[in-house]
């Protein structure tokens, strides 16, 4: 299974960067090829300073060694052997009328001193971070997500959904990082899906993520926009690192396992702003996304 969706991830990250490209029509994703030390590496793909994208990563991963005496604690294992990968996205747009997208798909093994697989799961998911919101666009993308989910079991898009609503949020902020998508973790074999079941769901939704994005930002990387509507885009960016630093368990795993700092952190956008103390116009369109982010929204 790990043989067979490494190289899942890596057909999916070629056609993903070729595609986005042609979008840009400027900037090209620079590859840099890395080994960890303990066991394994990845390919790291990166985009800036694009016609379209300001800043973009589609990386993937396969590590694997002795678990970390800290994951151990977290996973509740003794001393094991791991293997993971996956594929994570994550792109910045430089207009803000067009969203920020995250993405990642990624696989897990663990075993015991024989060598044989004690665990073993899946997770993933994908979701959308407007600055404006256009409702059109939020329909589009969670309907894309449902329909991917709907092939498998009715009851996977609203379950996810929910998780992503609750996973993808700022506490400290008491609002969402973005109008959510999908969020699954730790899909197991179980009475009713095999790990070939829980593969075909996930491909599944990876495959459907160009589909979900690539129409969004067609329609909106072109519109005209201020420099407050930039300001605003950047003040939001914040709300985004946050998020990453302060909760994302990606980040944590990859920075507990002696990941690649460059890869962990090219999620995060060139260009930022913390103002004090910041609230939106009464009314304004800045102020309606932040009353959406708030309050979880059904889009389909």
């Amino acid at each position: 299974m790990k043989d067979k969706f490494y190289q899942y991830i890596q057909n999916l990250q070629d056609q993903i960067t070729s595609k986005l490209e042609l979008i840009d029509g400027k900037a090209t994703f620079q590859e840099d090829l890395w080994e960890r030390p303990e066991g394994g590496g990845g390919r790291t793909r990166v985009i800036e300073n694009g016609h379209v994208f300001e800043k973009g990563g589609v990386n993937i991963s396969g590590v694997h060694g002795k678990l970390p005496k800290s994951m151990q604690a977290y996973f509740k294992v003794g001393d094991v052997d791991f293997f993971a990968c996956g594929l994570s996205l994550v792109l910045h747009p430089k207009n803000p009328m067009a969203p920020t997208v995250h993405a990642n798909w990624r696989y897990f093994e663990m075993y015991d001193d024989k060598g044989e697989i004690i665990d073993s799961w899946f997770g993933g998911g994908q979701d959308l971070t407007p600055y404006y919101l256009f409702d059109e666009d939020a329909k589009h993308f969670h309907q894309t997500c449902k329909i991917a989910c709907d092939k498998h079991n009715h009851e996977f898009y609203p379950t996810y959904k929910k998780r992503c609503d609750e996973y993808f949020y700022n506490a400290h902020r008491n609002e969402g990082r973005g109008i959510g998508g999908l969020f699954f973790d730790y899909c197991k074999a179980n009475d009713t899906m095999s790990m070939e079941d829980w593969y075909n769901f996930v491909t599944e939704v990876g495959n459907s993520f160009l589909d979900a994005y690539v129409p969004i930002i067609e329609r909106r990387k072109d519109l005209p926009y201020t420099q407050d509507q930039r300001n605003w885009q950047e003040i939001r960016r914040g709300r985004y690192v946050e998020f990453n630093l302060v909760h994302d368990k990606g980040t944590l795993f990859g920075l507990k396992t002696n990941g690649r700092i460059e890869s962990i952190l090219m999620s995060l956008p060139p260009h930022v702003q913390w103002v004090y103390d910041h609230h939106p116009e009464p009314g304004s369109d800045e102020e309606k996304l932040i009353k959406t982010l708030q309050e979880p929204k059904s889009w389909v």
